[in-house]
């Protein structure tokens, strides 16, 4: 049986990243299959059902949604989150999962994922639980284009169905190796991604008070070797890509709070493995000052534009 030929699905978490995917399963998956959803927030819960009323039903705790579900998905804020919705006394692993493939798309340290990992395989051996963590942002989660990272070898017999499941919410599924090297990966790219963003903030501010366009400055950059998918569709400076969280106010993208916590999960990381980071801690110092700034706090992590002092009114000044 594939994926998409269950019966159920369960989904878990509706928040800004979990809403889109699960409305993309509502929209892709079978009209035979009915979705099961879940959050602590009882109004995400009741406007998704509202929305799709024939398709989603609601459910009360993620005991109940993996009693109904022969998948059950998750998508949670941070680690605590996810070892009380899997192992809490109302959890995930309290209901029937026997047999069944559970996959945690969160953001979380690998430690907290292996530990509810490993507590599973011990009260249920036949079930099966993969990182799935995802990239792409909230633009990219409404789009469809995603990517996942996979905690799996490229042979492991579960890719198929993984794939084709996974598949209904994004554009890309890349398997990274064994149980929890999705979420390295992710944690390695979003401290990537954090590090662009501000070295990306700091040309574009230094190029704008040399007297340079900020539309130029992105054609330099994407023909040079400086050329970046922050600067391309996720450009820090407003009006310059129309699509980007930047202008449209710095809202519907990725929360500084969050970058600055995936940004100090991969640090963690890296002490662990013995990485030298040399720009960690200062990066780190920006999204922790970020996120305590009224001006920033809650808006797209691409906000450290504003933050280290850039123009935002450029155009009123052509």
């Amino acid at each position: 049986m594939t994926a998409t030929a269950a019966d159920s699905i369960g989904f878990i978490g509706l928040g800004a990243m979990g809403m889109w995917m699960a409305v993309r399963l509502a929209e892709k998956l079978p009209k035979s299959t009915k979705l099961h959803v879940y959050d602590i927030v009882p109004s995400l819960v009741e406007d998704i059902c509202a929305r799709y009323p024939d398709k989603i039903i609601r459910g009360f705790s993620g005991k109940g949604v993996a009693d109904k579900s022969e998948v059950i998905i998750t998508m949670l804020p941070e680690g605590k989150h996810v070892k009380s919705v899997y192992l809490g006394p109302d959890g995930i692993s309290s209901g029937d999962i026997e047999g069944k493939l559970l996959i945690d798309c969160s953001t979380i340290d690998t430690g907290s994922f292996l530990e509810v990992k490993k507590t599973i395989s011990q009260s249920s051996p036949s079930s099966r639980l993969f990182d799935a963590p995802v990239s792409g942002g909230v633009i990219g989660a409404q789009k469809g284009t995603i990517a996942f990272f996979l905690g799996c070898a490229e042979d492991n017999k579960e890719i198929p169905q993984l794939t084709v499941l996974l598949s209904l919410m994004g554009s890309k599924v890349i398997p990274c190796g064994g149980p929890s090297l999705g979420l390295a990966a992710k944690l390695s790219n979003n401290y990537l991604s954090g590090i662009i963003a501000i070295a990306c903030s700091e040309a574009m501010d230094m190029g704008m008070r040399s007297g340079l366009d900020p539309r130029v400055l992105a054609k330099v950059y994407a023909a040079g070797t400086a050329q970046n998918t922050i600067c391309d569709r996720f450009c820090p400076v407003p009006g310059v890509y129309p699509e980007a969280p930047s202008s449209n106010g710095y809202r519907n993208g990725f929360k500084v709070q969050l970058m600055k916590k995936d940004f100090s999960l991969a640090l963690d990381m890296a002490q662990k493995v013995g990485s030298q980071n040399v720009l960690g801690n200062a990066g780190l110092r920006t999204y922790e000052a970020a996120s305590e700034d009224a001006r920033c706090r809650d808006l797209d992590s691409r906000v450290v534009f504003r933050y280290l002092g850039g123009n935002e009114n450029w155009k009123a000044q052509e």
